[in-house]
């Protein structure tokens, strides 16, 4: 018999369970699963053609992020959105925000800080777009936090993403913040193109009311 890599099998295996996390995460951030709605783990495992033991892996991640509430022997059930899990996620949010421009604005390079000029003009369109509120927002600080040198912080917001796109995917600026807030991006901006950390962070915490 040859030799069994079992470091390899196990990481085949996360790796499987990672694919469920998503494709259920995508579900519940899409809406297709909706508050309230259950979802039995043999099912998951027959649509997707793999055994339960990574459908069962997924729904615990999941329901550490607080998106669903297992009941065992019986099924998972989607939870709901309530304000004090909208106001936890924009406090939350917001902090990470801070944490990743802090780290990785003064690291960037003149390319990448023009990226993030670049993906800012979606947030300002955000303004009169206000569906795409959250994904645009949280697309510069998911690149900030992938450019922040921080291995540890870039892993805890890969983490959270699906649990922010989701609790806060009906959130908007108030109507009449807007152009206030157009200010806050436009000095959030100006602080990343000169390599101010300090002043991004306060703005990017500005941007969720922290």
């Amino acid at each position: 018999m040859g030799h069994v890599d079992t470091k390899t099998i196990g990481e085949s295996k996360q790796l499987l369970a990672d694919e469920v996390f998503h494709h259920i995460g995508k579900l519940i951030v899409e809406g297709e699963l909706n508050e309230g709605e259950r979802i039995r783990d043999v099912d998951v495992a027959d649509e997707l053609h793999v055994s339960r033991t990574p459908v069962r892996e997924a729904l615990q991640r999941l329901e550490r992020l607080g998106l669903v509430t297992m009941y065992p022997s019986r099924y998972t059930e989607v939870t709901e959105v309530t304000s004090a899990v909208v106001t936890q996620s924009l406090e939350f949010a917001g902090y990470q925000a801070g944490i990743a421009a802090r780290m990785a604005v003064p690291r960037l390079s003149p390319a990448e800080r023009q990226q993030v000029v670049r993906l800012m003009a979606d947030v300002r369109h955000s303004l009169r777009d206000a569906a795409s509120t959250s994904p645009s927002r949280w697309a510069v600080f998911a690149y900030l936090a992938d450019h922040s040198g921080n291995h540890q912080h870039r892993m805890l917001i890969d983490d959270v993403d699906v649990a922010l796109a989701r609790n806060l995917r009906a959130w908007v600026v108030p109507r009449g913040d807007r152009e206030r807030m157009r200010q806050v991006y436009d000095d959030f901006e100006a602080a990343v193109v000169r390599g101010d950390g300090d002043e991004a962070e306060r703005l990017a915490r500005a941007m969720y009311y922290v």
